[in-house]
């Protein structure tokens, strides 16, 4: 009819799709990769069998299914699905969802709220959530890549479950491309090798690797591609790294936890991640030099040398070269024997300090600058150790009234093993003179 407006839905339906959205799972069975939350023992699985949900935040990489899920789930338990992105909606966009789940209620129609990017929301954003959820005008779906634990509010995540979605294993990636070749109707041209790199290329994420298949669609069937032909014909991935969240420390932590446990190859690997993420080389030397000091120590007390001349080598070359001298640090204190004991004798040391107070030292190793100083005995009986045959008083130089404490227990790796038999020797020098000292005075 003249003057009317045409559906939208009819260009709707010609305008194309991308690869990803057309092989969209229809059914919670065809999400590949997350059957540790979908399958009949999973709790996504056991909330679909009794037909009843719970709010919940679903945490995973991205591409790993978390909008697909929450469509599904809305699909299946017949509720309304809403969804709102926290990147480009406000308070108003979230008052009017409210008001309309009000609404739908009444009707005897329940609401699926999906939040994308729900971490992006702010506390007050966050804090509206809890009243609609608490009496179930809305069953909250709340999607994020960031650790809810950092990112959400504890009000908000006591009343939801946090479900932890993985990223995408090969043959959950395998599974895609099949998928996607059997909808095409023809097979990517690409070697064994090449496929392999493809999978490698999406780093876990379905999304992208279907991506790249619609890409390698465009190509000619011959010749297969091979990895080196594969990356010159397709953009590569940067690896997923957040400097200033959770995956900074996971990676730092992964580094240090490799060096403490002597496997150089894997610390080779973490620091090449960070490196490729674009972490700041000198926090990675900074954690370097503290891993000299903490968990080598004096099992090898060259370790903090290597450590900080790494640091200082870095900053004089710069990237790349400088991060030649991060690798020859991080495999040389991968190789160290590892010793705590230097950390323990400062911690043992640091509560018995905290526990006795302000002792003053003994008069004996006081200095004497001043005759009253003298006269009260301020450094009377000191023994000057180089004037003994063995370069070693035996005296106490703990406050007068507090026993002896042993803080230091040097093990029985690498260098400390020598300072091991230094102590042993002090002290038995040490208990010759104190058993002198008790002669005398008999």
């Amino acid at each position: 009819m003249k003057g009317q407006k045409p559906s939208a839905g009819l260009f709707e339906t010609l305008a194309p799709r991308p690869l990803a959205d057309r092989l969209r799972p229809a059914a919670m069975a065809e999400v590949v990769g997350q059957d540790h939350l979908l399958g009949p023992d999973g709790p996504i699985g056991r909330m679909l069998a009794k037909g009843r949900l719970a709010s919940m935040i679903l945490w995973g990489p991205p591409g790993s299914g978390k909008t697909t899920i929450a469509r599904l789930l809305a699909r299946d338990t017949d509720l309304e699905f809403v969804q709102l992105s926290a990147v480009f909606s406000g308070v108003a966009d979230l008052r009017k969802a409210f008001d309309e789940a009000k609404r739908r209620r009444q009707a005897g129609k329940g609401t699926l709220l999906f939040i994308d990017e729900i971490h992006r929301f702010n506390r007050a954003q966050q804090d509206s959530f809890l009243a609609y959820v608490e009496d179930g005008t809305v069953i909250l779906v709340g999607a994020t890549t960031e650790n809810p634990s950092f990112e959400l509010n504890p009000p908000l995540l006591s009343r939801c479950q946090v479900l932890v979605l993985r990223r995408l294993d090969d043959g959950a990636l395998d599974e895609l491309v099949r998928r996607a070749e059997g909808h095409e109707g023809r097979t990517l041209p690409l070697t064994p090798e090449g496929r392999a790199a493809l999978k490698a290329m999406a780093d876990g994420d379905g999304r992208y690797l279907l991506n790249l298949v619609e890409e390698l669609f465009l190509l000619p069937a011959e010749p297969p591609l091979g990895p080196a032909d594969l990356a010159a014909a397709v953009q590569r991935r940067a690896p997923l790294y957040d400097k200033a969240q959770e995956g900074h420390y996971n990676l730092i932590s992964a580094l240090h936890k490799s060096l403490r446990g002597s496997d150089p190859d894997a610390a080779l690997y973490w620091l090449a991640r960070m490196l490729a993420g674009g972490e700041d080389p000198l926090y990675i030397a900074r954690r370097l030099v503290r891993f000299a000091a903490e968990d080598v120590g004096l099992a090898d007390p060259n370790a903090l040398v290597q450590a900080l001349a790494a640091w200082d080598t870095y900053e004089r070359l710069g990237s790349p070269e400088g991060e030649i001298a991060l690798a020859q640090c991080v495999l040389y204190l991968g190789t160290a024997p590892k010793s705590n004991a230097v950390y323990r004798a400062l911690g043992a040391a640091t509560r018995t300090a905290r526990e006795t107070g302000s002792l003053m030292p003994p008069l004996h190793i006081l200095n004497a600058p001043t005759r009253l100083m003298r006269e009260i005995g301020y450094g009377r009986g000191y023994v000057y150790d180089h004037d003994t045959e063995e370069g070693f008083s035996g005296q106490d130089y703990f406050p007068e009234g507090m026993a002896r404490r042993r803080f230091y227990e040097p093990g029985e790796r690498g260098f400390e093993r020598e300072v091991a038999k230094r102590l042993e020797y002090w002290e038995r020098l040490r208990s010759e003179a104190r058993r002198r000292r008790e002669g005398g005075e008999g």
